[in-house]
């Protein structure tokens, strides 16, 4: 409880702007609903009356048992620990929670995906199923595998594809294959101890990275 208390502070929403008006109309059960969040894009699934479904990482769930403050608007402090402790749950928010002060694009992911969606009904009943406290992974079970699985059948995320592309990029590169060769050569020179045993994992690291770019 004394955890819960000191860690308060840093859970309290600091926006205090008056909320924006979502037109739920624009809304049916089965949407797959997307919103900007701090350094990704949050994805979450429409119930119907005014209700989303969505994975999200919260640390708050694991220090403490008040509901009603759990049940709060998961604000970007929680979230970002909830990330590192891989503490997360499918949970029912308002659409206004959900965005978290957002713009909400509805179904673009239909223009992203090559397999069709599943009926709005089949897909709202998925959604429901999975609802509870889960595992959090930022590359293998994240928000966006869950609303893909629910809407089009297959656990995916583009953004964790764009991601590990771009890590790819980086670190298989001629650069870095130059880089570990002169970092290895300036160690080896530096500790005195230029031997096979030390020569050979520098090679065969170089000539790995740089076969793989």
């Amino acid at each position: 409880m004394f955890l819960y208390q000191l860690l308060s502070f840093f859970f309290v929403a600091s926006k205090k702007e008056e909320k924006p008006k979502y037109d739920l109309s624009l809304y049916k059960r089965g949407d797959l609903l997307e919103v900007p969040r701090t350094l990704f894009t949050h994805f979450g699934i429409y119930l119907g009356d005014n209700r989303v479904a969505h994975l999200i990482p919260d640390i708050l769930p694991a220090i403490t048992k008040d509901k009603s403050a759990i049940a709060k608007m998961v604000t970007n402090n929680r979230l970002i620990i909830g990330v590192i402790a891989k503490v997360a749950s499918v949970r029912v928010d308002s659409v206004v929670d959900f965005a978290y002060g957002s713009e909400i694009l509805i179904n673009h992911m239909d223009e992203v995906c090559s397999q069709p969606p599943l009926d709005g009904e089949e897909v709202g009943r998925r959604a429901e199923k999975l609802l509870g406290s889960v595992t959090y992974s930022l590359l293998w079970y994240n928000c966006e595998h869950y609303v893909m699985y629910c809407r089009y059948g297959m656990a995916i995320s583009y953004q964790t594809y764009q991601f590990c592309t771009t890590v790819r990029k980086i670190v298989f590169s001629k650069m870095s294959s130059y880089l570990t060769v002169l970092c290895g050569v300036c160690t080896m020179l530096y500790s005195g101890c230029v031997t096979p045993l030390t020569v050979i994992p520098v090679l065969l690291i170089s000539f790995t990275i740089w076969m793989a770019a």
